[in-house]
């Protein structure tokens, strides 16, 4: 669990005002990788329970256009939000459960992917998930 003093720190390096909600909302996120938003909703209330479904959505919205946290969705999946930003790490997603877990680039730096042909992009991000069973789900289903 991070400290209140380092998650200040963070929302005041971004130049955001230190709020409760966005204190208990980037706790959330970073104890809970992966999190939908009703899961960090769970979270906050645990430690500010009467904070609103809009606060928690208004802080997530802030929180990612900082750049404090980053905001996933693979196909047929909810948003999922991580504190683990600035590094272009990738994802696997269990096509049963719906487990994800990150996955570090495969080779060079960030970009780890060229494209082909990049049409004038300045491109600073790639984005890839892998599907599959987890390990629970894969030795469940018979074979």
């Amino acid at each position: 669990m991070t400290t209140t003093p380092d998650l200040s720190e963070q929302l005041r390096g971004a130049g955001l005002r230190v709020t409760r909600p966005r204190l208990a909302v980037l706790d959330a996120v970073s104890g809970l990788p992966h999190a939908d938003t009703d899961s960090i909703i769970g979270a906050v209330r645990r430690e500010l329970p009467s904070v609103s479904h809009q606060a928690v959505y208004d802080s997530l919205h802030t929180l990612t256009a900082a750049g404090l946290v980053r905001r996933i969705q693979p196909t047929g999946s909810v948003a999922r939000y991580e504190t683990r930003i600035g590094d272009n790490h990738h994802h696997v997603v269990c096509r049963s459960c719906g487990a994800i877990a990150d996955v570090d680039c495969a080779v060079g730096e960030a970009p780890c992917l060229d494209a082909s042909d990049q049409h004038g992009f300045v491109i600073d991000e790639a984005e890839v998930i892998y599907w599959g069973l987890c390990p629970s789900c894969s030795t469940a289903r018979p074979q």
